[in-house]
């Protein structure tokens, strides 16, 4: 099963118990932290839809706790009893050290675990303060949205399912946050403005940068991109995931390095551009790019590149006017009878439309 597909077939099947490998959000991170040491500091972060036990972003920020210096950690969790496909439950005998331990309610209720100091002496959950939510711990509870208001920064792997709702969440509350999306969520009608308006971007890797999600044990493994590690781990790696946030970092203002027009075409990698003059589409007034790196530094005009182009966007390089979208609503207009951009009538696939800064 490919990466798209196996992202389609969790969303369809509301299976959102992907969770995120440590090194994958260590690699992340440690970009935020490089372009500004004090991003974190005296800041409340939120983990939503994260159960302590599996959840490495809990794991993740315990551990980097005083050295961000923050202020606050809250993490939740969602009843076990709400979710559609469960991982082994491995932290009932640690619950069960606490006097508030219910096994009555315990799959029932969601669950919050606070923490505003770190002991590294002791074992990573022992720092975590926590209690029964009065609800399931959905996001979208009001329980859970006090903890949105309450919040400086939101970051997590939200269910794939729910990810419009989650950013609009996030959005409504104005939060600065992180977190990981399917590749197509930049032309989801609900993302793309606010790409195109620069209020929220891609973090620093799509694709391989995320390495890939373990999966609950009766997950059904497809496909080359699925195995199981040396731990015994089930993971997929889609290679169809993102980072989205509006947390800065540097790599957000390195322009593309390009070269002319004429030297594209001369000495393009690609053989569907070297040595054949750029098309212009039937219906929009700019030029075809079906890769990023054969952008023509010294065209004037508009340009179609492929979505891929948000990956290196830089805003001090380029604008985004707008998108193409075919099969599907769309969030420009092309001029004429399609929504499309066509050459010789014949649709192209999505197209960020561009043009460079001057």
């Amino acid at each position: 099963m490919a990466g798209n597909e196996i992202l389609n077939s969790a969303a369809k099947n509301k299976n959102d118990e992907f969770y995120t490998i440590y090194d994958d959000i260590q690699r992340e991170l440690n970009c935020y932290i490089s372009y500004d040491p004090n991003v974190f500091k005296d800041k409340t972060v939120l983990l939503p839809c994260d159960d302590p036990e599996w959840s490495n972003f809990t794991k993740f920020f315990v551990a980097n706790f005083n050295f961000y210096k923050m202020k606050k950690l809250i993490s939740t969790s969602y009843a076990a009893n709400s979710k559609k496909f469960q991982m082994p439950v491995q932290l009932s005998l640690w619950e069960k050290d606490f006097p508030q331990y219910d096994p009555k309610i315990d799959d029932l209720h969601g669950k919050i675990f606070e923490m505003t100091e770190c002991d590294r002496e002791k074992f990573y959950l022992d720092n975590l303060q926590w209690r029964y939510l009065e609800g399931d711990g959905d996001f979208r509870s009001e329980e859970v949205k006090k903890l949105f208001a309450e919040a400086d920064v939101i970051i997590t792997n939200p269910p794939f399912s729910l990810f419009r709702e989650f950013l609009k969440q996030i959005m409504d509350f104005g939060k600065k946050f992180l977190i990981i999306g399917n590749i197509n969520c930049i032309t989801y009608k609900e993302v793309f403005p606010l790409i195109k308006e620069n209020k929220i971007w891609l973090g620093n890797g799509m694709g391989r940068w995320i390495s890939g999600f373990l999966v609950p044990e009766d997950y059904e493994l497809y496909g080359t991109e699925a195995r199981i590690d040396k731990k015994g781990r089930r993971i997929v790696a889609t290679n169809q995931c993102l980072w989205l946030t509006n947390l800065k970092h540097g790599r957000r203002h390195e322009p593309l390095q390009l070269m002319t027009m004429e030297q594209v075409i001369r000495y393009s990698k690609h053989k569907e551009v070297r040595g054949k003059p750029f098309q212009k589409y039937d219906n929009y007034d700019a030029i075809e790019v079906p890769f990023v790196d054969a952008i023509p530094n010294d065209y004037e005009g508009v340009m179609g590149v492929p979505i891929t182009f948000l990956d290196k966007y830089c805003p001090d390089q380029f604008e985004i006017l707008g998108i193409s979208y075919n099969h599907g609503a769309p969030l420009c207009h092309i001029a004429g009878t399609s929504w499309n951009c066509q050459i010789n009538g014949k649709d192209i696939y999505k197209r960020i439309l561009i043009r460079h800064r001057r």
